[in-house]
């Protein structure tokens, strides 16, 4: 038997890295999957790449009408949700002195805004006893220089898990924040040289990045029983960056 059998879970932004992976695992643990993307080749590859028990729905996690047709779609398919990863999320680096409002605009209109949406739209779908969570980054636990913006947009989310978990106690619904650190991720590629990608190994106890996978293990943790007594937590998986 897996995890998540006859489970039904939702995933955005699940067409690359970390999402993509826990999505892979999900269906290899029993569950129907709905993922996310914003662009229609990644999304079609992402389905391809999982191949069975998953529907994917384009769309902007940041776009409100985007995300009431993705939980359109899960009622009129699967009727109800047990789990949601609400993990689409935007990163960019820029220091203090540069940051333009089109920096901050987009970090905290989809990171903030759009996962806090994402979140109550799916409610009236949720069954009782089922697990959310949010992707944070230990970005919002230390200092990176040029990331504050980012870690701001961030840091917002263990305050929302905090609330949440008091507002749905009564459906017994649990909240919690999976927070990577660095991790080797098409996302992270895009924003990172060689040189960058060198200072951050250079902080991680086993000098390497971690994997989409291992993040993706947390993520099953998270969404099944076995998390079932934790609550509000932000379960931070950085292979030990943010305590030394």
């Amino acid at each position: 038997m897996g995890k998540l059998d006859g489970k039904v879970a939702v995933i955005t932004g699940a067409t690359s890295g970390m999402a993509l992976a826990g999505a892979k695992l999900f269906v290899d643990e029993g569950a129907h999957v709905f993922i996310t993307g914003r662009r229609k080749d990644a999304l079609e590859e992402a389905v391809e790449q999982i191949g069975r028990n998953v529907t994917g729905v384009q769309g902007d996690s940041a776009d409100l009408d985007d995300l009431d047709r993705l939980f359109d779609t899960v009622k009129q398919e699967k009727g109800s949700i047990d789990a949601l990863w609400a993990s689409a999320g935007v990163g960019k680096q820029n220091k203090l002195g540069e940051i333009t409002e089109e920096d901050f605009h987009d970090a905290f209109w989809l990171n903030a805004r759009g996962t806090l949406f994402t979140v109550q739209k799916a409610l009236p779908l949720f069954n009782d006893g089922g697990s959310i969570f949010m992707t944070g980054s230990n970005a919002s636990l230390r200092g990176y220089p040029n990331w504050s913006v980012y870690a701001g947009s961030k840091a917002v989310l263990p305050a929302y898990a905090r609330v949440w978990v008091s507002e749905l106690r009564d459906r017994k619904i649990r909240v919690n924040v999976l927070t990577p650190g660095q991790v080797a991720s098409p996302m992270l590629e895009e924003v990172m040289d060689e040189e960058m990608k060198a200072q951050f190994e250079s902080v991680i106890p086993r000098r390497e990045m971690g994997r989409p996978e291992e993040i993706a293990s947390a993520a099953l943790f998270l969404a099944s029983d076995d998390s079932s007594y934790v609550n509000g937590m932000e379960l931070v998986v950085d292979g030990g960056t943010t305590v030394i």
